[in-house]
């Protein structure tokens, strides 16, 4: 799968920059190639699309932070460790989504989710997840805790 196969789409993020009330944020990564890549990876060995709980969402920057840097966004399945895709995003607007993600848990004692991630298949939802974790990390692997969306009582 290629990266220019899919297109991120980010809702409810703009009234964190004006003190607005706090609104779930949301991403729709779009996939415009094969169905059937996607769907393999998508999809546990007992044949259900991967769970929520089976995921990790990330950002790998691609360099020094305080640089105007790009970044691959990446979902991962937890048990394996595969990537299920990766695309490539601006790695301010990325931690802008993080902090709205973090501000809407504050708010909010709702224990679904800090945040939304739906996956789309040429513009048809193929699966949705409830996030509590958005971890970002340096461009040698570190992980950069005080950015990412960790909820308090995980350890890593």
């Amino acid at each position: 799968m290629r990266r220019e196969h899919f297109t991120l789409t980010v809702r409810n993020v703009d009234w964190v920059e004006t003190d607005g009330e706090p609104r779930k944020p949301s991403v729709s990564i779009e996939f415009t190639g094969p169905s059937a890549i996607l769907r393999d990876r998508l999809t546990a060995p007992e044949g259900d699309l991967l769970e929520a709980s089976e995921t990790d969402v990330a950002l790998r920057l691609q360099g020094p932070l305080e640089e105007d840097v790009a970044g691959v966004v990446s979902v991962t399945d937890r048990v394996t460790g595969d990537f299920v895709l990766e695309l490539n995003e601006d790695a301010a607007d990325v931690l802008t989504f993080i902090r709205a993600a973090r501000r809407y848990g504050e708010s909010d004692s709702d224990d679904e989710g800090r945040y939304v991630v739906d996956i789309l298949l040429d513009g048809d939802r193929l699966t949705t997840y409830e996030k509590r974790t958005f971890l970002v990390y340096d461009d040698e692997g570190s992980l950069l805790r005080q950015h990412s969306l960790i909820p308090s009582g995980v350890e890593l």
